[in-house]
């Protein structure tokens, strides 16, 4: 029996997931730390900005989470997931507007690998929270990854429809022995897999159901992008073929529109153009392959899609401010 050509609607979802898969596979997650926090109101925790991602699981009760270009707060539920892709400064407490303490006042050194918990003692109702940071290398981020809104939220609904999601956040909240042998690297995987699970789930959701009054209009803008037929299709393009020899003319063939329309729709939806956007994937390649082979330059090169090692050297500078042996050594010296 001849098999069934896939029809339009299966394409666009299968694109949409290899992009996905290809915007967060090169994050490299290689650090997590994590504390369970046991509060009763009244509290609140001022939280500064983070180098790395955050996650913020509610195992029982209620809180309440406040950023600077939020119009509104968001309350978490029981079940409720709430994703800081950039670890951008937020307020956690138990109602909005209650006076809050500095996180560094409570927990001063947050290294990966750490693991803490802490009790705030209050006469009110008591919230167990379950929160992860997730320290990942930047310069591998995707442009679109750099565009996700600050904050995303699964509800205890969308969490339960993700079985994985589900299970590996419910044994993480429950099974809180740090001192175990491999109980850093078991929950770094953990972590790691909540984190893509979570992230999957929602963007996948805003790919299917746009909203209309976007919290955030730049990650609004990130969705739009990966939604749009064409230029999703460049994008995908740029991700998964970033080594073939792209000039605008081809992306916009790929994408099916003519050049002056596909470089403006892409630039208005992206935030830069379709070619510095290809540059800055063949880039992140390029910090892979430096960072975690012992490959020559020039196949260096040669595999990000770089005809002359002297084009490849001059574009990786000015992407960088290094040349590719300065990154390399500095990297090898950090070790």
């Amino acid at each position: 029996m001849a098999a069934t050509a896939p029809t339009s609607e299966d394409d666009a979802t299968t694109a949409h997931g290899d992009l996905l898969s290809e915007l967060l596979a090169p994050l490299r997650l290689h650090g997590v730390f994590h504390s369970r926090w046991t509060a009763h109101a009244p509290w609140g925790i001022a939280g500064e900005p983070e180098d790395c991602a955050l996650l913020h699981y509610v195992q029982e009760g209620t809180c309440t989470v406040e950023l600077p270009d939020l119009p509104r707060p968001v309350t978490l539920h029981a079940g409720d997931l709430a994703v800081f892709p950039h670890g951008t400064a937020h307020r956690l407490a138990d109602r909005p507007g209650r006076p809050a303490v500095p996180l560094a006042g409570l927990l001063p050194r947050r290294e990966a690998g750490a693991v803490r918990s802490v009790v705030i003692d209050g006469p009110g109702p008591v919230t167990t929270l379950l929160c992860g940071g997730l320290h990942y290398h930047r310069a591998a981020a995707a442009p679109l990854y750099r565009a996700l809104p600050p904050v995303i939220v699964l509800d205890a609904a969308a969490v339960a429809d993700e079985p994985m999601l589900a299970g590996t956040l419910h044994r993480l909240a429950d099974s809180w022995t740090p001192d175990e042998p491999g109980a850093r690297l078991v929950a770094l995987r953990a972590f790691e897999l909540a984190y893509v699970l979570a992230l999957r789930a929602a963007l996948q959701a805003a790919l299917r159901e746009p909203t209309t009054e976007p919290q955030f209009p730049s990650g609004e803008k990130a969705l739009g992008a990966l939604r749009h037929p064409a230029v999703g299709k460049a994008l995908l393009a740029i991700h998964l073929r970033y080594a073939e020899p792209w000039s605008l003319a081809a992306l916009a063939a790929e994408a099916g529109l003519s050049r002056s329309a596909f470089a403006a729709t892409f630039r208005e939806l992206v935030g830069e153009p379709p070619m510095r956007c290809l540059t800055g994937r063949r880039m992140q390649e390029a910090a892979r392959f430096l960072t975690d082979t012992t490959l020559p330059h020039a196949r260096i090169a040669e595999r990000v899609g770089y005809a002359s090692d002297v084009g490849f050297h001059l574009a990786f500078r000015a992407w960088s401010g290094r040349t590719p042996g300065e990154y390399r050594r500095a990297h090898a010296a950090s070790e």
